[in-house]
């Protein structure tokens, strides 16, 4: 998983836990690893919600100033499905 460069600290410290994404599929399964920095975040889990999902308060969990910020940044490519991914930095990874 790839994260705007504003958003890897927070990230690796822990202040952010979740990402929306817009895709085709899902890209990530939980328990799988991918690396970020000198760690690697680890999916707890991935579902698929809807766009009415998407609120004020989600976006700002994710690191973002509101939903419209937030939806410039998660579609990637074609896709219209909109998935909700958990997860933890692990430092040691």
């Amino acid at each position: 998983m790839m994260f705007t460069k504003r958003l890897r600290e927070p990230i690796m410290r822990g202040e952010i836990t979740c990402s929306v994404r817009i895709w085709r599929s899902a890209r990530v399964k939980p328990g799988g690893r991918y690396r970020l920095g000198a760690g690697a975040i680890e999916v707890t889990s991935i579902r698929e919600i809807s766009m009415a999902d998407i609120t004020p308060d989600l976006a700002r969990c994710s690191g973002f100033l509101g939903v419209v910020d937030l939806l410039k940044v998660a579609k990637h490519g074609p896709g219209g499905r909109v998935y909700l991914v958990e997860f933890e930095y692990c430092a040691d990874a």
